[in-house]
């Protein structure tokens, strides 16, 4: 209890002392869109690393050097918890966005920062609406920002994935960015699994080798969400 109420109360801190930094990215950003990314990036990276470690997290990352370090990517890994943005995103070298689903969007205080971090809020239910999210994040892509996805669509709580949806891959196959699958393990053991305590977990995140979709033909192209699925189910097994 006490990890949680600590979690609860440096929050509630950190959006109150938020306000002023995001009026300042606010001004930034008419100038150089460049440096609010990067300014954004980083005090979002610290405001996690601090729930991390409040939360006692022991965190193992592995294949950190298959991240392409010279292009943006497509992110593509497994939902097993909330924390799993929370030990992922401060891994991230360059901007990042997230897709996340439109109802966090109505969110205060965090919703705002996810605007400033690049996330884009995906409409499961109207087909047009996902569709243009998608092409949102391509252009994300081209203009040198990562995209990390759950192509789950939601957390699957118990460790065993869900069916991914295709939709997400198209992201990389119109930007013709490389994915890189990403598997993460014992995220659930920190809060969902005994809601509503937050206990000391050791979480695993572990990149693979990167998917270059560029030369895809049009059959591995279809085969491209099985293939990725794959590879993480490869991971997590371990």
């Amino acid at each position: 209890m006490i990890r949680l109420i600590g979690v609860f109360l440096f929050l509630v801190v950190y959006f109150i002392i938020s306000l002023p930094i995001q009026l300042a990215e606010l001004i930034i950003q008419k100038f150089n869109m460049d440096i609010r990314n990067k300014s954004s990036l980083s005090f979002v990276q610290w405001g996690l690393k601090c729930v991390m470690f409040i939360s006692g997290v022991k965190l193992e990352v592995t294949g950190y050097e298959n991240i392409p370090k010279d292009t943006p990517v497509l992110f593509v890994g497994n939902h097993n918890s909330f924390y799993d943005i929370i030990v992922t995103y401060p891994l991230m070298e360059r901007p990042t966005g997230f897709v996340a689903k439109k109802e966090i969007k109505k969110v205060p205080f965090l919703s705002w920062w996810m605007y400033f971090v690049n996330c884009i809020f995906l409409d499961r239910s109207d087909p047009r609406a996902g569709l243009k999210s998608v092409l949102d994040a391509a252009g994300l892509i081209k203009k040198g920002i990562s995209v990390f996805l759950f192509p789950e669509g939601t957390r699957s709580k118990d460790g065993n994935m869900l069916e991914f949806k295709d939709g997400g891959f198209k992201i990389a196959t119109k930007s013709k960015c490389p994915i890189v699958p990403v598997g993460i393990t014992g995220s659930a053991d920190v809060f969902e699994n005994h809601f509503p305590l937050i206990k000391s977990t050791k979480v695993t995140v572990t990149f693979a080798e990167p998917i270059y979709t560029a030369d895809l033909s049009r059959e591995e192209t279809k085969g491209l969400s099985a293939r990725v699925k794959g590879e993480i189910q490869n991971i997590i097994s371990k």
